[in-house]
């Protein structure tokens, strides 16, 4: 027997142990089990469940009424998931976690349903975009941010946070992470497990005010990846680390130049200040006072300021610095209290639209989009246009279901980073900087359009026909320049086309972006777009 049947058989043995609150079901349909009567009998049993469970109940999908295993086809799945969905929101219940297996005739599940309605998501949610150099304790302190842990010297509460194995293994974050903690009336409302994904999602749904924090990559070779997690995110503050022991690093000074490129209100934390004597400290703040001040910024230190200052003056212009110990747990209090009293900055403008970040297949779902919303709201059952693709066509998708970290919600405002799973759709047509509209929209797909570029740094000079990578949105494109008067020298500041290489993207007016090539870098603002033809 595999692994995988001997887990299942596990699973079947304790359903038939627990007998009042475990349910077999070989399928749900929307046809037959959401009609008439049935899904008021249906919905009633699930709370009779839920009852005999002290609140929560487990389904078994894909076997017979005595538990046999039958199997059902990946399509059907679906559908019995979202019936069960569509049931147990009924009965004030969500689906908490699905667990599935394959079988000879196809696929097996366990449903864990709680009971508590999915998460309405009108409060206020701030999201925060970490960045800084490799090993100065980006991910170290959101880990212990977000569960009140201090660290024990040798990150281990990074690990709450990095998403491969092999990051694990080496320290180093590769890709983009994702954490979530939030505030109530009685102060933080933390995560006890962040590797159980329920503790998570209960945090999304016990909490009044929510923080997430997007992890970025703090190794150069990454640094694309990172600049995808500031500019392609709906972020309402930036947080730079600067470890104490180290200072400020040219991997620093370019992430704070892309910060600054996004006009995203920052707060500098200086990290490890345990690591080193009072003194090191100081001379590290001095630096970084410097540093802000040398790009026209005016740094406010809370130590010396406070807390309100901090909150009234924080802006594009005024940076606060704290200092901070993951291991001390040194001005952590601080930072709870600028993240639950730190108003949203991001606005919400306009219809749904949301680019995609990362796309991925669940079995028994189908394909998933994930990204943050950048306006509007979404909710299950919403008919959606995805694209452009290569050729520049939108796709028709219809969305089966909204995850937010590890919770089912009925919809997600701007602002949220979601995954949302979309059925009319393969996972292998779904790109990066692809994006999700109203199926009504009527969008313009773009190959080339206009910008006002400023370059910050280059050796020699931007001429016709320079190859740089453009980051707009989630985008991440080769792209070529025509300079207006056919070359901008660094500092300058001047007008460019810009053509796409590849393939089209949703670009629009307004939209910031920075472009990077070896060691070369600018930002941008789109003026103007020209749509294919």
């Amino acid at each position: 027997m595999s692994r995988d049947r001997a887990l299942l058989e596990r699973a079947l043995d304790r359903g038939e142990q627990d007998g009042g609150n475990v349910e077999f079901k070989e399928r749900l349909s929307r046809d037959v089990h959401l009609e008439g009567g049935r899904r008021e009998s249906l919905a009633a049993q699930l709370r009779h469940r839920l009852l005999s469970g002290d609140g929560e109940a487990t389904y078994v999908v894909g076997v017979t009424d005595d538990g046999g295993l039958a199997g059902i086809d990946p399509d059907t799945f679906s559908e019995t998931m979202d019936v069960l969905s569509l049931l147990a929101e009924e009965a004030d219940a969500h689906i908490e976690d699905v667990q599935t297996w394959g079988i000879a005739d196809g696929l097996v599940g366990v449903a864990q349903v709680r009971e508590g309605g999915v998460l309405e998501t009108d409060d206020e949610h701030v999201v925060v975009g970490t960045a800084g150099h490799v090993d100065h304790g980006k991910s170290t302190l959101v880990g212990s941010l977000v569960t009140g842990k201090a660290d024990d010297g040798d990150g281990a509460t990074r690990a709450f946070l990095d998403v491969q194995p092999h990051e694990v293994e080496r320290g180093l974050s590769a890709d983009l992470s994702y954490a979530v903690y939030g505030f109530d009336d009685e102060g933080p409302v933390r995560v006890r497990n962040p590797n159980r994904k329920a503790d998570r999602a209960e945090v999304v749904q016990e909490a009044d005010r929510l923080v997430s924090f997007v992890d970025t990559v703090g190794h150069e070779p990454w640094l694309r990846t990172t600049i995808r997690g500031l500019v392609g995110q709906k972020l309402d503050y930036g947080l730079l680390v600067v470890a104490a022991d180290d200072g400020p690093t040219r991997t620093t000074r370019e992430h704070l130049g892309v910060l600054l490129a996004t006009e995203l209100p920052t707060i500098v934390a200086i990290t490890k200040t345990d690591a080193v004597d009072a003194e090191r400290v100081e001379e590290v703040e001095r630096e970084v006072e410097r540093l802000l001040r040398d790009v026209d910024k005016s740094p406010l230190r809370i130590s010396r300021h406070g807390v309100d200052a901090a909150v009234e003056e924080i802006s594009e212009r005024v940076v606060p610095i704290v200092e901070t110990s993951a291991i001390t747990m040194d001005g952590l209090e601080t930072l709870d209290e600028l993240f639950d009293r730190l108003p949203k900055t991001s606005q919400d403008t306009g219809e749904f639209r949301m680019y995609v970040d990362r796309s991925y297949s669940v079995t028994g779902v189908g394909a998933v989009a994930s990204g943050t919303v950048m306006a509007g709201e979404v909710e299950a059952g919403d008919e959606l246009l995805i694209g452009p693709m290569p050729d520049g066509r939108f796709q028709e998708v219809e969305v089966r279901s909204i995850e937010m970290h590890y919770h089912r919600v009925d919809q997600a405002q701007a602002g949220r980073i979601v995954g949302i799973a979309l059925k009319g759709i393969k996972e292998s047509a779904i790109e990066r900087g692809m994006v999700l509209l109203p199926r009504d929209a009527d969008p313009d797909p773009v190959r080339e359009f206009e910008a006002e570029v400023m370059v910050l740094n280059h050796p020699t000079r931007i001429g016709e026909g320079y190859e740089p990578v453009v980051h707009l949105e989630t985008i991440g494109e080769a792209a070529v320049f025509h300079p207006e008067n056919g070359r901008l020298l660094p500092g300058d500041t001047g007008t460019t086309t810009v053509e796409f290489k590849f393939r089209p993207y949703l670009i629009e007016e307004g939209q910031k972006f920075v472009f990077r090539e070896g060691r070369s870098k600018g930002v941008g603002t789109v003026i103007d777009v020209s749509p294919m033809e």
